[in-house]
């Protein structure tokens, strides 16, 4: 129950950002946070990362909620008792409900996080991009760890003694 209130926090705090973004500037605007590093610009997006897809919200429609049903699957069936990977699905979870969300009701996605990394224009991002990274890192993290349990069982055997081939 713990990984859906991270997710639910997740959703609430991205469609915060983005309600006082629509609310408080104009489209376009752009606020001046940290010098050519970071600013806050408000940004419509009718598509996916870096504006692919423009305008294919049935397309998302789909793929989202196959998205949110796998990992709803993968958090009651194989994340149990595996923090790491728990805390990954609830992020993608959050990440992925919270820009669903704005495909419903707003037909667009609101991006305000604009980032310049030595001098590149990352492209504008919002909270439930930044879940849905941070749970895809998290998750590779996870599976990386899992991969050397693994082998290292192997190794040792599966209840864990050193076995040699002599």
């Amino acid at each position: 129950m713990f990984y859906y209130l991270v997710a639910l926090v997740v959703i609430g705090l991205d469609q915060l950002t983005k309600w006082l973004v629509v609310k408080k500037m104009t489209e376009g605007e752009s606020i001046e946070i940290i010098q050519n590093v970071f600013y806050l610009t408000s940004h419509r997006n009718q598509g996916a990362a870096w504006g692919i897809l423009q305008g294919q919200m049935w397309f998302f429609y789909i793929i989202t909620l196959i998205v949110i049903v796998g990992i709803v699957y993968y958090m009651q069936v194989h994340a149990k008792g595996r923090a790491l990977f728990s805390i990954s699905l609830a992020f993608m979870l959050g990440g992925a409900i919270g820009n669903f969300i704005d495909r419903i009701f707003r037909k667009e996605v609101v991006d305000f996080l604009n980032t310049y990394i030595f001098s590149y224009d990352f492209p504008i991002f919002n909270i439930a991009d930044a879940a849905l990274t941070i749970g895809v890192a998290l998750l590779i993290i996870y599976m990386y760890l899992d991969e050397r349990k693994a082998k290292k069982e192997k190794q040792n055997g599966s209840n864990s003694t050193y076995h040699t081939t002599e």
